[in-house]
């Protein structure tokens, strides 16, 4: 019977009783997590925690104690929450122990995250080291280490790998290299051989690479091999699976999604994968019996990480080597000045092909066009393309395509008065005029007005010429050069990553320039005397790097052809390919400046309050130099300070900051960003 508005609802008896069996369970459940929130862990109880805190004078171990119902899962290396200052905050277990050093009471672990355990001994140790290393926050390390969690992810297994198929090869991959012999043996041995590789002209550098890796991998031991990009992580990607076959390697990188990635690295953490390839981040990968760390183009500014305490990969790989005793390879086309100083030192060994070797792989040569001769007729394809560079690029094509890279994006990126060369700018906002393509009217790079009535204020002039020119206007005249060969542009958001062998000419960017099916027939190296221009210590050692890898790009008897000056000691290097020689001789010019990697040196930024608290605070070596502070550049709110001293001194330098942070982060001062060894006061 339905009941009325005025009646109450009858409860039936079997229902009442259902309710009050339920509500005893739930008061028996209630009891029994109480009890076991309170009952111990008999062995281990008590789990050392480091916490998610970006705070520096949090950053250390805490005491936690292990409740009987998270025993099992509480291992080091997994995710736990914590009851800290009130609040509940993540942290990771590194360690459990049977007492404590805490004189005070101890609070239980408020929740068990994940029983997986993600942050191995081996990276919490490299993490830390990092952190101090580079004057930072251990949290901030792990961030970049550990990747979010993907609780989907975790609950699937990973699968198992295949047998490892008979490698053979590999020696025979490396002979022309001849101290690449005794760094294998050495490798297979179990030993930590260390090595700077500087690859020839022309070299399948990504095979080699995975032949290593399978050299390793065939000894039991795992490789970390990163790189710069996702063009470079393809390419390596294929020549291990063409050498291993699918199942025994993974990529780490954030393009497959978060779960993708988080199931790859869980694949490493429970090894059943032992060679990882990757950006940046994957130096960190949990890898077991980690036996070779690889970093290919160690110049690249990708591998300079540019979150906070900003390490860059180099530093970190060569960190961990040391912590886990792995081998060691830092490959290049070029040399960066810190690898001739991991020669110098003793640290490394070099691996190079012989003189008579590099010859036979590609001529190299210069023309002599600069940029006073493209100031003097810029719209004249002979200043800017000589003839030697069309009779190369005609002579390339009658054998395959042809790369030719030009240092900037575009079309016409500045334009000036062709009578009396007064930059061309915009009447509404001043910003610089600029073409987009052969059939645009000149508009503002920065408001974007047109200027189709535009007229010189100087000398009254109207027409316009550009003295820098973009790719996309080097296609324009390459395409009207060569009438009947298509012309391919790879540059920005268009990138390409391969071309076939069929005579074509593309024109590239630095670093955008895609791998050709069985290599270029004729690389030709365009405006050279701009990239040497930039406003930059490392001006220099940046275009000689862009430059040999694009020659490196060139197949074996093939030809390179840089335009510009012949006296300029970097394209004198590049003619002969000498990355070494002129590594050394950049060097010696770091020695005599004291700049890194001769000296370590810190750069602190911040609000000039913030820097003044901060420079109290230090407690400096007594060599230490002190300059500044100075106005940051483009921020009158900011004023930097640099600290220098001596590259033995570094590490004192390191835990000087460390502990000013420390102590301006407990008395709650303005914040204050500590970068050691910032690329950008080199450039």
């Amino acid at each position: 019977m339905t009941p009325t508005p005025d009646e109450p609802a009858l409860e039936l008896p079997g229902l009442v009783r259902d309710r009050a069996a339920e509500g005893r369970a739930k008061a028996a459940a209630t009891r029994a997590r109480k009890v076991a929130e309170t009952e111990l862990a008999t062995v281990d109880p008590v789990a050392r925690v480091v916490l998610e805190v970006p705070l520096a004078h949090l950053d250390r171990v805490f005491d936690y104690l292990v409740p009987a119902a998270m025993d099992e899962g509480a291992v080091p290396g997994a995710r736990v929450k914590v009851r800290f200052a009130g609040q509940a905050v993540d942290g990771f277990v590194v360690e459990r122990t049977a007492a404590s050093g805490h004189d005070g009471v101890l609070s239980p672990l408020r929740r068990l995250v994940s029983a997986e355990p993600v942050l191995s001994p081996a990276v919490e140790a490299l993490c830390r080291r990092v952190a101090e290393r580079y004057a930072g926050v251990s949290a901030d390390v792990r961030r970049l280490a550990v990747p979010p969690r993907h609780a989907t992810a975790e609950k699937e297994a990973s699968p198992t790998s295949p047998p490892l198929p008979v490698l053979t090869g590999c020696d025979e991959a490396w002979s022309p290299y001849p101290a690449a012999a005794a760094f294998l043996e050495h490798l297979r041995s179990g030993h930590a051989p260390r090595a700077v590789w500087g690859a020839g002209p022309g070299e399948d550098w990504p095979a080699l690479l995975a032949q290593m890796a399978g050299a390793a991998l065939a000894a039991g031991r795992g490789t970390i091999i990163c790189l710069p990009d996702h063009r470079d992580i393809t390419r390596v990607d294929a020549a291990l699976t063409a050498l291993l076959g699918e199942g025994h390697h993974v990529t780490l990188q954030a393009e497959p999604g978060p779960a993708a990635r988080y199931r790859d690295f869980l694949a490493v953490s429970r090894g059943t994968r032992k060679i990882v390839v990757g950006p940046r981040s994957a130096a960190f990968a949990p890898v077991h019996d980690l036996g070779l760390v690889v970093i290919w183009d160690d110049g690249d500014d990708l591998h300079a990480e540019p979150r906070a305490p900003y390490p860059h990969t180099r530093e970190v790989l060569l960190l961990r080597a040391d912590e886990e005793n792995a081998a060691a390879l830092v490959g290049s086309f070029a040399r960066t000045v810190e690898a001739d100083q991991l020669l110098r030192s003793g640290w490394a060994r070099e691996i190079a092909l012989p003189r008579t070797e590099v010859r036979a792989r590609a001529l190299v040569a210069v023309s002599g066009a600069t940029e006073q001769a493209l100031e003097r007729d810029p719209n004249s394809a002979g200043a800017r393309i000589p003839r030697e560079a069309h009779q190369a690029m005609k002579w390339g094509l009658e054998r395959g395509p042809v790369l030719v890279q030009t240092p900037r994006a575009g079309y016409a990126l500045r334009l000036a008065c062709e009578r009396c060369r007064t930059p061309a700018r915009c009447t509404a906002c001043a910003g610089p005029l600029g073409l987009t393509g052969p059939t645009t009217p000149p508009r503002c790079r920065l408001c974007a007005t047109e200027a189709t009535a535009w007229a010189c204020p100087e000398c009254g002039a109207a027409g316009l010429r550009s003295p820098m020119l973009g790719d996309a206007r080097t296609a324009d005249e390459l395409g009207r050069s060569f009438p009947k060969i298509p012309v391919l542009a790879s540059s920005g958001d268009r990138i390409r990553a391969t071309v076939d062998g069929a005579p074509r000419l593309v024109v590239a960017t630095p670093g955008a320039e895609p791998v050709a099916d069985g290599g270029y027939a004729v690389v030709v190296l365009l405006d050279t005397w701009w990239v040497l221009g930039r406003d930059s210590m490392r001006a220099a050692e940046e275009a000689l790097r862009r430059w040999c890898n694009a020659v490196g790009l060139v197949r074996p008897g093939g030809r390179a052809l840089a335009v510009g000056d012949p006296a300029q000691p970097a394209l004198q290097a590049l003619v002969r390919w000498d990355p070494a020689g002129f590594a050394a001789r950049e060097a010696e010019e770091r020695r005599e400046a004291r700049l890194p990697p001769a000296a370590r040196v810190a750069s602190l930024t911040g609000a000039p309050g913030a820097v003044d608290d901060m420079r109290a605070l230090l407690h400096l070596p007594e060599v230490a130099d002190v300059l500044g502070p100075v106005p940051v550049e483009g921020n009158p709110d900011e004023e930097r300070l640099v600290v220098r001293v001596p590259r033995a001194q570094g590490p004192a330098l390191s835990r000087a900051l460390v502990e000013a942070q420390r102590l301006r982060s407990a008395r709650k001062l303005d914040p204050v960003r500590i970068q050691v060894d910032p690329p950008e006061l080199l450039g």
